[in-house]
């Protein structure tokens, strides 16, 4: 198993890694929407919100050696799945063609207040 901490990814909000790399698989903890070279923390917007956090994860599994491409489960925990049509509009813009598993729930709040948070697992 390999901690890893990618230097283009946000720094992680608690004690635990950012991604781990374990058996041929990339685990890529909950992303919130921060702008890693800003800080900026995106609310009230779940379009943006879902853009920066697909795009954060895109780089965190692009300097781990892996790629959108490769991605094989998404969870998306989201605190209004009102916006869930904004959202999809968005994943599917990002991930194009290609339609890991996925599972989008609605939670009662997330960490910092975040309207979203996405993790995913890919392969090497």
């Amino acid at each position: 198993m390999e901690l890893l901490n990618p230097k283009n990814a946000p720094k992680a909000v608690g004690p635990y890694s950012t991604a781990v790399k374990s058996n041929g698989f990339i685990f890529v903890s909950g992303q919130l929407p921060i702008i890693p070279e800003t800080g900026e923390f995106i609310q009230r917007d779940i379009k943006k919100a879902t853009r920066v956090i697909l795009t954060n994860i895109k780089n965190i599994l692009e300097e781990t050696g892996s790629s959108l491409n490769k991605v094989v489960k998404v969870n998306a925990y989201m605190t209004d799945l009102s916006k869930f049509s904004d959202f999809n509009e968005v994943y599917a813009e990002i991930f194009e063609g290609h339609k890991p598993a996925r599972a989008a729930v609605q939670v009662a709040a997330l960490p910092k207040g975040a309207d979203i948070e996405i993790e995913v697992i890919a392969e090497e």
